[in-house]
């Protein structure tokens, strides 16, 4: 066996990288090492509906309206195919900010490309991610992609309730239009599922992990009431109020600005995926595609698991049920994946569903099965912290149930109140904690 010295270890590699040059010399790479992309907006893409409902284009164009967290300068987008079976092909691809309606801010109109082309053809079962372009996108403002068809496309890979208003054209390509005239409203988001911008490598990205509650569900339309925007509100005011501060730890948290991906969709279970894949893969499956490949993904919140026990006998077979020790086999993959990447992990108690109206949702011992998770969640330790989700917006004098005031009506989703109240339970400290040690910890940051 040789035993190669660290000296001589060092003039080995000196000699080798001296012969690099002119093997790369014929083309010069991008400098991709100094950008850094957030997700500044996301959503979990599930599969087509039934055929009565699923969604047709034919030689026209669709405007998605979307609503960033993270500002930054230049922007990038995600398109989906992956629960299609055949090719889908766009002939145009726009995004712009958006004044209001179908109506985008004259200017600021920016043709996308992928791999240089204008036009793409997405194979079936894959995404694609379109070239940067420079546009400044302010945090919390409007986009509007604009997606052109120039053939027959149906709405196979789709997320679909957004609770956000977008539009569909009469026929022709009106990616580029001021105003586009619409031919009808939807509220879904077709093949569209992430936005990024280019920002300060200090910044990064918070990915909300969970189901319908994270989703929005029963919140106003086009109000962005969901919980994680009520959460990234919460972030700027924080970044905001802090830009003054001196002390050292305060100074860097002024600095870093936190993005916020919202993976939730409606009737995801984090175990298994139901026949009709309207909800989702099952947060086992879709991990990795929704949570590791977010870009710039530092955290996790994890609210998942509410439709595992649920679900069965009310719509899935009894022979579903779940213990509470399946769910916390499932957690535990989510941290250990999510930890292999260097990704925090906050877990959140499952909240009340005592009174909802779907027969067999509810019973008194599904009941103790989320009292036995949320056990778990609270005192393992296992989650790198906890958001008491449960405690937020539970009845007091009736633990099994929502507080009134924060009750949708279903007795399982939260109003606007209460997507206002979980995200008020989830402490910033949490971010400026992890954050600070870990900025600390890395060169150049």
């Amino acid at each position: 066996m040789f035993n190669v010295t660290q000296s001589a270890l060092r003039l080995l590699l000196a000699a080798a990288l001296a012969l690099v040059p002119t093997l790369g010399d014929a083309q010069e790479a991008r400098p991709w090492t100094g950008e850094n992309w957030v997700a500044t907006w996301a959503t979990g893409p599930a599969g087509p509906p039934s055929n009565s409902q699923l969604l047709r284009f034919n030689q026209q164009t669709v405007r998605l309206i979307v609503h960033t967290s993270i500002g930054g300068s230049q922007v990038r987008v995600r398109l989906s195919n992956e629960h299609g079976n055949s090719p889908l092909r766009i002939g145009a691809a726009h995004v712009a900010l958006r004044i209001a309606g179908a109506v985008i801010v004259p200017g600021s109109d920016r043709v996308l490309t992928f791999s240089g082309s204008p036009t793409v053809v997405i194979p079936p079962r894959a995404p694609v991610l379109s070239d940067p372009v420079t546009l400044l996108v302010p945090p919390m403002s409007d986009l509007a992609v604009s997606l052109y068809f120039p053939g027959a496309a149906f709405g196979t890979t789709v997320h679909g309730l957004s609770y956000q208003t977008s539009y569909i054209s009469v026929a022709g390509n009106y990616a580029g239009a001021t105003s586009m005239p619409v031919q009808q409203a939807m509220t879904s988001w077709p093949f569209l599922t992430e936005i990024d911008v280019q920002s300060s490598f200090l910044d990064a990205s918070i990915v909300a992990f969970g189901d319908s509650i994270t989703d929005g569900a029963s919140t106003i339309y086009d109000a962005n009431h969901r919980w994680p925007d009520f959460l990234f509100r919460r972030l700027h005011a924080q970044q905001n109020s802090l830009s003054a501060a001196t002390a050292e730890q305060n100074s860097l948290l002024a600095q870093r600005a936190l993005g916020v991906a919202n993976r939730g969709i409606g009737g995801n279970r984090l175990l298994r995926t139901l026949p009709s894949s309207t909800v989702g893969p099952a947060g086992l499956v879709r991990f990795d595609r929704d949570v590791l490949a977010a870009a710039g993904v530092e955290y996790l919140i994890v609210l998942l698991g509410i439709n595992d026990i649920g679900f069965a006998g009310a719509f899935t077979p009894a022979s579903e049920a779940v213990k509470a020790e399946d769910l916390i086999a499932g957690y535990r993959q989510l941290i250990a994946r999510a930890h292999a990447k260097g990704i925090v992990v906050f877990g959140g108690t499952l909240t009340p569903f005592e009174g909802t109206g779907v027969p067999g949702f509810y019973t008194a011992d599904k009941e103790a099965v989320r009292q036995a998770v949320n056990a778990w969640i609270r005192t393992s330790n296992e989650f790198d912290a906890v958001i008491d989700f449960d405690l937020a917006i539970r009845d007091p004098g009736n633990p099994a149930r929502i507080l009134p005031v924060f009750d949708s009506g279903d007795h399982l989703h939260p109003n606007d109140a209460g997507m206002q109240a979980m995200a008020n339970a989830i402490p910033l400290s949490l971010f400026s904690d992890f954050a600070f040690a870990k900025l600390r910890q890395t060169p150049g940051k």
